[in-house]
């Protein structure tokens, strides 16, 4: 999704996906006791025990680029979305409606008859300003323009707390304007990365053909794109870098970044968003505006104007008529991710809304699949974990008293949601017709925009969430210190209101501890109770954190992927690791806690601890193609979700126990190497 950038530090990455609870029924396991390869030992691969022959029976459908427990729940999520939303197209509801206006944003979408007919018009009034360019402040004035109409975003904004004064809501600005998925694909010589950049010299090609180019102009005019953002990426932090909050953390007003770019109108920038130009401004990346500065100053207006005729028609392709919509198909999702062939139309449409409707379509979700009591096991849950930590903050030996302290504080003030927000967006602002898909993709994008950005300068509003409530993901937020579940993960085999609270703890337990542990990972460890970039340890808890960080990032670093992939970058994916690892832990000693001294019941021939871990591992069930793979390695904080499942259960004893492995097993990390946060 064209996802806005943020501090939140999530769960996956993993789509949309639901599945309404059952009625009531005799307590069972929650484990799919059918899908483990029992053939398999656990102490050699738990990952293959716990998930071979569910593995087996879903191969990656050709429209996917990764299949399992994520998939098959997503299938059966859009299955609902769409009954609810083609019921919003046939009802009777009034204008201004939330059911009418999904109903009709949906409708658009399905016509492609109407899309097809309009071909690249949506976008021609845009393409005809940049070819009447003809000097630098008009250059200046296009982009400024461009930016406001969602076409051709040079920079990423949104509204958050000041991160050292969380009592002020101002805003960040993040460096947008490149095309492939990370700075490092313009710079990497390996094989695959050079074969990527032809591709995408090839798509940018064929894109400029589209539009009415000869194809010698066009070629000529990719290689041209790729030289203006190879110059662009070289000034940008590495997704390593980006981890450190100190380093984009750069705050300036608005006179400060006219000094820093003093060709672009930043003034006019700010008003067209409606932001006061009073207010405070957080850059994430100073020396990719000073880049910004320096092309806009010298780069040729040739080149300027080319490389925003490419902007415009890749941000626009996926609501334009189908060869536009292919062709970004064919760079975006199979080049780059694998996939083999589109999803149906019904499921493009139906994420389409649930990304830019959210909290309308959400709202009847909700009432429809979402039972109260649902929400009110999750409280206990998260409330049960809470205390689980704090136990284990408390008796922590290796923290000293002043940091412990702290760190309680920032615990006891973790702010939970669960399910979905208090009051729902109205989108009362927002034009949708039934027949006008690309205006309504622009008009929501927009109000979403102006909605974000609005919040600059009053008080924060818990109200707020950062995902829609059909979303099966969850997260942490530092600097508003809180962790927040969607309805969309509540579901099995996350949560399942019928089964035994050994599956439950094992899946949405661990969830909540991987998330509260986001608190005091690598990055959130560096924010305090009340959200802010503050330094919270003694030097020396310091040095005994990093220690401890250190051992994942060896871990990862070395574990291997096989399939020809490179392994995982452990300091990329330090913080996500060190989440699953105190998540699990912590989830653990928290059912170990409800248990009340009492033995857990065996159910389907396993003891509460193996179900613990057996559901553990099946969230996790989910195979990738190589291309996927790839990608996510290379610029994605979450490992693989086979290393989630095997990385973090060799490092924990409780484990090992259960399933009687021993040290030289491979599911056994030697001790002097386990690594352990809590």
């Amino acid at each position: 999704m064209n996802v806005k950038p943020s501090q939140l530090l999530a769960l996956s990455l993993a789509g949309s996906l639901l599945f309404a609870q059952q009625p009531a029924a005799p307590l069972k396991s929650g484990i799919d006791v059918d899908g483990m390869d029992k053939s398999c030992k656990p102490c050699e691969d738990f990952y293959r025990y716990a998930n071979g022959v569910f593995l087996d029976k879903n191969p990656i459908p050709a429209r996917y680029s990764n299949w399992g427990s994520f998939g098959l729940l997503a299938e059966a999520n859009r299955e609902r979305l769409r009954t609810i939303l083609d019921a919003a197209v046939l009802s009777k509801a009034p204008a201004g409606s939330s059911e009418r206006r999904i109903g009709d944003f949906y409708a658009s979408c399905m016509n492609t008859a109407a899309i097809d007919a309009a071909g690249a018009k949506p976008i021609e009034a845009e393409l005809k300003k940049v070819a009447s360019i003809s000097s630098r402040a008009q250059l200046a004035q296009v982009i400024n323009d461009l930016q406001k109409a969602q076409s051709a975003a040079i920079y990423g904004m949104r509204s958050a707390p000041d991160a050292k004064n969380t009592s002020d809501i101002v805003l960040y600005l993040y460096a947008g304007g490149l095309s492939l998925p990370d700075r490092d694909y313009y710079f990497n010589n390996d094989d695959k990365t050079k074969e990527i950049r032809n591709q995408f010299l090839l798509h940018v090609a064929r894109m400029l053909q589209l539009l009415g180019d000869d194809p010698a102009s066009a070629e000529a005019s990719a290689k041209s794109v790729l030289a203006f953002e190879t110059e662009r990426a070289a000034t940008r932090l590495t997704r390593v870098e980006r981890r450190d909050p100190a380093k984009t953390y750069n705050k300036m007003d608005l006179a400060s970044l006219q000094k820093l770019s003093p060709t672009f109108d930043w003034k006019t920038f700010l008003a067209n968003h409606r932001v006061p130009a009073a207010t405070t401004i957080i850059a994430s990346e100073p020396k990719a505006i000073e880049q910004f500065e320096k092309q806009l100053a010298t780069a040729d207006l040739a080149l300027w104007k080319t490389w925003l005729r490419w902007n415009i028609v890749r941000n626009a392709a996926t609501e334009l008529a189908k060869p536009f919509f292919d062709e970004d198909f064919t760079f975006q999702q199979t080049v780059l991710n694998g996939v083999k062939e589109q999803r149906p139309r019904w499921q493009i449409c139906a994420t389409a809304t649930d990304n830019l409707l959210g909290d309308a379509l959400g709202e009847v979700f909700v009432k429809k699949h979402f039972p109260p009591e649902a929400k009110r096991r999750m409280n206990e849950l998260v409330e049960n974990l809470r205390v689980t930590l704090r136990e284990e903050l408390t008796k922590a030996d290796w923290l000293e008293d002043s940091t412990k302290q702290n760190a309680l504080k920032k615990l006891n003030a973790f702010y939970p949601k669960i399910g979905y927000p208090e009051r729902f967006r109205d989108y009362a602002e927002v034009a949708i017709t039934s027949n006008a898909y690309f205006q309504n993709v622009r008009a929501a994008a927009i109000s979403e925009r102006q909605y974000e950005l609005a919040k600059i300068g009053k008080p924060l509003d818990r109200n707020d969430w950062g995902m829609t409530p059909p979303t099966v993901n969850a997260y942490y937020n530092p600097l508003q210190n809180e962790i927040a579940f969607p309805a969309g993960i509540l579901q099995p085999p996350f949560f399942d209101l019928n089964a035994d609270d050994a599956a439950n703890y094992g899946a949405i337990g661990a969830v909540i501890g991987h998330e509260m542990g986001h608190g005091f990972d690598d990055q959130g460890s560096k924010y305090a109770a009340d959200g802010s970039l503050t330094n919270w340890w003694t030097d020396a808890d310091r040095k005994r954190f990093d220690t401890r960080a250190q051992c994942i990032i060896d871990q990862f670093n070395t574990l291997e992927v096989g399939g020809g992939l490179p392994n995982h970058n452990g300091k990329l994916v330090t913080g996500e690791a060190l989440g699953d690892l105190g998540g699990v832990t912590l989830a653990f000693k928290a059912y170990q806690r409800s248990l009340n001294g009492k033995p857990a019941p065996v159910i389907d021939g396993f003891t509460g601890e193996q179900r613990f871990f057996l559901a553990f591992a099946r969230i996790w069930a989910r195979h990738f193609r190589p291309e996927n793979a790839r990608l996510r390695i290379q610029t994605d904080p979450h490992p693989l979700d086979r290393f989630r499942a095997i990385g973090t259960l060799q490092n924990v004893p409780e484990f090992h126990k259960a399933f009687q492995c021993k040290l030289g097993d491979p599911m056994v990390r030697p001790p002097g190497k386990q690594c352990k946060l809590w």
